[in-house]
């Protein structure tokens, strides 16, 4: 048996079953378990083939992704599935259902438009089947390749997706701070890979009652950020909504960042507001969880929770020290609830972290001390 992560393809287009067939190829640390036409072969291959985790088309005859993943949820099945969605405003809603029916996460289709979109694409795809398939594995007591058999069997880069497992990770000393922690006027969360779960999780049981507002950076595609907050707003006592230009930060409302825009806040004599703009990518993306960070570091100083949750890479680390060194308390989800224990990682290895706390235990800590802060 392979201790490769295995993956069920599940799509009605050959091309696409090939395509996605040929990435998982070529990609260090996975292997395709089988493919299935649609949701209902799926469901008769997965007891033969038994995967570690199922990337699923939404759009398929007989049986789509939607029917799939509520079939699976009516039968316990707890293997994990990527959702691959189509750019339109309609797929931005229906990946959302998935999300809410199961699904640990989404990607875009590949448009076509050229070679770069598709690196992009098979990149972004390696890492999540990866991350999501790992944990599972490891959740089921099955082996986990180490870095350098990844890069025995074939050459690529490991360290960002599972850094957890390349070293130890010991904290810098922490750096020095300008003043004492001050009541909390702002909370501000920086997230990426395996985010739209874990928000989910925060979210649901944040408390209705706490006083600050609450900034949120999601790596997320534009034109999935509107449908996400809507989706997160159905089940959050507190209002969800997709920033605008301008929106007033007050008590009771969470902002998302919306996809490909930078967001800031200005702090006013009368009002603080939210800025979004086309600045370049910072760390690799835009919308920045740095950006974030600094920004309210900045106009909020020794006044901020700043939070750096699940995510590969190292977005917002660094810039958690700004928030830190001004006075902020900081936390950093922990590597044992993280599916990819990268951007919290990095945090803490710098020292900007306060306080690492299990993603279960995330909503209680937040929820204590905007309330003893306040």
């Amino acid at each position: 048996m392979s201790d490769e992560v295995s993956v069920l393809i599940v799509d009605d287009s050959a091309l696409m079953r090939n395509l996605i067939g040929r990435i998982i190829a070529a990609a260090p640390g996975l292997v395709v378990a089988d493919k299935a036409m649609d949701g209902a072969y799926a469901l008769q291959k997965i007891p033969r083939c038994n995967p570690d985790i199922i990337v699923t088309d939404i759009e398929m005859p007989e049986m789509n992704g939607i029917q799939f993943l509520e079939e699976r949820k009516k039968r316990g099945i707890d293997i994990p599935v990527i959702v691959l969605s189509s750019i339109a405003s309609k797929g931005a809603k229906v990946t959302m259902e998935a999300l809410s029916l199961g699904a640990s996460d989404f990607i875009q289709k590949p448009s076509g438009t050229g070679p770069d979109e598709l690196v992009a694409v098979s990149e972004q795809l390696t890492a999540l089947l990866l991350a999501y398939g790992s944990q599972y594995r490891k959740l089921k007591g099955k082996r986990l390749l180490s870095p350098s058999e990844f890069t025995e069997k074939k050459s690529a880069p490991v360290t960002d997706i599972f850094p957890q497992r390349s070293r130890t990770v010991i904290p810098a000393p922490p750096p020095a701070q300008l003043r004492k922690p001050g009541k909390i006027e702002i909370i501000a969360i920086g997230i990426s890979t395996g985010g739209p779960d874990a928000l989910r999780e925060v979210f649901a049981h944040i408390d209705g009652s706490i006083t600050q507002p609450i900034v949120v950076v999601q790596h997320m595609p534009a034109g999935f950020t509107g449908e996400f907050a809507r989706s997160l707003d159905r089940l959050c006592p507190l209002e969800v909504k997709e920033a605008v230009e301008g929106d007033l930060l007050k008590s009771g409302r969470i902002l998302i960042a919306p996809g490909n825009k930078h967001i800031e806040v200005e702090k006013k004599a009368l009002a603080a507001i939210v800025h979004l703009t086309d600045d370049p990518p910072v760390n690799g993306h835009r919308p920045s969880a740095g950006v974030l960070f600094e920004s309210v570091a900045r106009n909020y100083q020794n006044h901020v929770l700043g939070v750096i949750m699940t995510g590969m890479g190292r977005d917002g680390s660094a810039e958690l020290g700004s928030i830190y060194r001004e006075g902020g308390i900081t936390l950093g989800q922990d590597e044992a609830s993280s599916i990819v224990y990268g951007m919290p990682r990095v945090a803490y290895e710098l020292g900007n972290v306060s306080e690492q706390v299990p993603l279960a235990k995330m909503a209680a800590r937040i929820n204590s001390l905007a309330k003893n802060n306040q």
